[in-house]
């Protein structure tokens, strides 16, 4: 549970950041890491569509370089955009000043006030600097659709446990998770239209 909700005390660590929405409103914000990629976004395009539904894509620079029409699709369709740095950066593993500008590098193609660090981690300085420029959003939800351990199945059943009200639910446009999404991600939607929900964006 503490990757598909996580726990108050990880919240913390980065108290400024967009965890959840309102809590009192039957809404809720998809959102989608890690693309575009031709394997998966058009798939997630034409889902969304079909049920009135919006959502924030968390872009990989490097991504976009390599299909800037997909992003088009994404602008052009009404989602949100957002950075997830150039190369998919772990913040951790690099300097304040290479990770900033790194995702800047991404931030000259998908032009977002949005951010959302890869893996959900960065060290303070850099989680400090960034929220400088742009809104940090994490999540209250990880479908966990990128996991080899879990099935389609199970993806739907995290979606079906952990929604709650202003829940930011994540999933993933990519390679790792695109067959669980083809079953996951319709059925994922058709369950929360029943529930009442309704689909937004942050801005």
């Amino acid at each position: 549970m503490i990757i598909e909700q996580p726990a108050k005390w990880l919240r913390w660590l980065y108290p400024r950041a967009t965890w959840r929405m309102d809590k009192n409103e039957k809404a809720v914000y998809l959102t989608f890491d890690d693309g575009p990629i031709p394997e998966s976004t058009p798939f997630i395009l034409k889902t969304l569509a079909e049920y009135g539904a919006h959502a924030t894509f968390f872009m990989v620079g490097e991504n976009v370089s390599k299909h800037p029409e997909l992003f088009r699709q994404i602008v052009e369709a009404g989602h949100q955009v957002g950075n997830h740095t150039y190369n998919h950066w772990g913040g951790f593993k690099h300097s304040t000043k290479a990770y900033s500008a790194n995702t800047e590098k991404a931030n000259r193609l998908i032009n977002a006030h949005l951010f959302r660090p890869p893996h959900g981690w960065m060290l303070w300085e850099q989680y400090f600097w960034l929220g400088r420029k742009y809104r940090i959003v994490m999540w209250d939800l990880v479908t966990r659709d990128y996991s080899k351990w879990l099935t389609a199945e199970d993806v739907l059943k995290n979606v079906k446990r952990y929604t709650r009200n202003g829940s930011i639910i994540t999933f993933h446009d990519s390679l790792k998770s695109i067959d669980k999404l083809r079953y996951a991600l319709p059925e994922a939607l058709k369950w929360l239209k029943e529930q009442g929900y309704e689909f937004k964006t942050f801005e």
